[in-house]
Order: structure tokens, then C-alpha cells, then sequence
């Protein structure tokens, strides 16, 4: 049952995750020309790591695991549908730690964000997670009707 089509949500979560890892998050400008990112190993100045952020990259490391081994886990629906309801909930926390440490930034060195293509990400990661979580909670009914039938 890999070919469902929460299987193929699951794995396009997993690879925007790791697209998500790759490089700096999110860029800014501060006031002197020099340019601060946020990425994996946490907020950086010119290659200079200024200060780490280990929950957010406990939560960047975990969202692509998690969901890749959802994939696997098609023959037990109801722990598949917890643990993808799990996912979503990270996936919000780390939208909502991104926000928060992109203010943190921008309060404190004086900075400006430089909008690029990645922060577009973490949502599409959720809106797939989501439509994952639709499709395992469809099959789930259809097997219980099923079930209803015999």
C-alpha cells in the first residue's frame, strides 16, 4: 500500500524538509552592509556562528526523519494518523520558532529580513502534511465502512 497518495504527500514533506536544511533559512541585512542567517547550525555573521539554537535544530533534523518513516507505517493506520498529527505540530512549532528568532534577529542586531524562496517551505511542508493526515483518516473510514458491511 506505498502507491496511496498520503505515501507521495509524505515523501514530498520529506524532501522539502531537507531542501529546508540545506543553506541559510532566512537571510538578513544589517545596518553595516553584513549579512546575518539563520540556518542549521543558528544564527550567523559572515560564517561566525553569533549565537546556536538548538531547539530549532533539533525540530529541522526530526520533521524530514519523522516523515520519511511515516511512509512506512501504512499497515498500522491509526498509529500512522497519530504520529502525522504529531508532525503537523512541529511542523508549527518550527513556523512559529522561525518567527520568533527572525524578530529576535531583527530587534536585536538592527537587521532587515531578505525574503527569498525557502520561507515559502515550511508552509507547503504543512499544507502536505495536512493533506497526509486527510488521506489516512479517509482510508481509515473506508476500512471501518467496510468493516460496518461484513
Amino acid at each position: 500500500m506505498i502507491q496511496r497518495i498520503q505515501s507521495l504527500y509524505l515523501l514530498l514533506t520529506t524532501i522539502m524538509s531537507v531542501l529546508f536544511l540545506t543553506g541559510s533559512i532566512i537571510n538578513f541585512t544589517e545596518n553595516s552592509n553584513s549579512t546575518l542567517n539563520i540556518d542549521f547550525s543558528g544564527i550567523e555573521r559572515m560564517s561566525e556562528n553569533v549565537e546556536s539554537i538548538p531547539l530549532l535544530s533539533i525540530l529541522l533534523a526530526l520533521i524530514p526523519l519523522l516523515s520519511f518513516l511515516l511512509i512506512f507505517l501504512f499497515k498500522n493506520r491509526k498509529l500512522q494518523m497519530k504520529v502525522t498529527a504529531f508532525l503537523i505540530f512541529i511542523i508549527v512549532v518550527q513556523i512559529a520558532l522561525l518567527a520568533w528568532y527572525s524578530y529576535y534577529v531583527m530587534t536585536n542586531f538592527n537587521a532587515e529580513i531578505n525574503p527569498g524562496a525557502k520561507l515559502i517551505l515550511p508552509v507547503v511542508e504543512l499544507i502536505l502534511a495536512y493533506l497526509a493526515y486527510r488521506g489516512i483518516r479517509k482510508d481509515e473510514e473506508l476500512v471501518r465502512s467496510y468493516d460496518r458491511l461484513r
